[in-house]
């Protein structure tokens, strides 16, 4: 297949919405993920124990700091579990990756850029980090960008190929007593020479 061809393709998809979100224009990060929190114990500073951060929104759980030279503020990190957090934050360790070039154990982790997920409690912040990877693959979905919608094909109703058909439950007596057989839509028709012309097609027909 030419690589026009699978272009096309690509483009098609897109406008269909059939690729998942964030496929075309979202970013694939490696990032080292710390974590900070407001209170519960020490290690946080005085804007954070306010729940102050570096754009203005009061820092709640899922926000997280950045390095905007990196990833713009308004972005949203997406982490592999599916977790959506907001960067609306900042802060030096952040912006000079100390915890990526004192933890990784690769030139490839070293250079990882790194996140700051915040948390209410220290509590919290440890028990996630405890339970997940230092160093994780994160899509950075760019501010602004609009969210690609799926279709929804989980609730999808059955489509009628021919049309509903009038039937009646009260049998036709003829004039005999006898029980007249019900009438079809599909009864044959005279030609004009007065053979019978029957439809090819059957109940699909139209």
């Amino acid at each position: 297949m030419s690589t026009l061809v699978k272009r096309v393709i690509l483009i098609s998809l897109v406008g269909l919405g059939w690729l998942p979100q964030g496929f075309a224009r979202d970013n694939s990060l490696l990032a080292r993920v710390t974590v900070y929190w407001a209170g519960g114990g020490h290690g946080a500073d005085h804007y954070t124990r306010q729940h102050k951060s570096a754009t203005g929104p009061r820092l709640r759980q899922g926000h997280c700091a950045v390095d905007p030279r990196r990833i713009p503020y308004g972005s949203r990190v997406v982490l592999p579990d599916g977790t959506a957090l907001s960067a609306v934050d900042t802060g030096s360790a952040v912006r000079n990756r100390k915890a990526a070039r004192r933890s990784g154990r690769t030139n490839y982790e070293r250079d990882a850029i790194v996140i700051d997920k915040f948390f209410e409690t220290k509590g919290q912040a440890l028990a996630w980090a405890n339970s997940n990877p230092p160093f994780i693959n994160v899509r950075v979905v760019p501010p602004n960008v609009a969210t690609v919608a799926k279709p929804n094909i989980t609730n999808s109703q059955p489509i009628a190929l021919n049309p509903a058909t009038a039937t009646t439950n009260l049998a036709a007596r003829s004039s005999t007593g006898a029980i007249a057989a019900p009438a079809t839509t599909n009864a044959a028709a005279a030609s004009p020479t007065g053979g019978i012309i029957r439809n090819p097609l059957g109940r699909l027909g139209r």
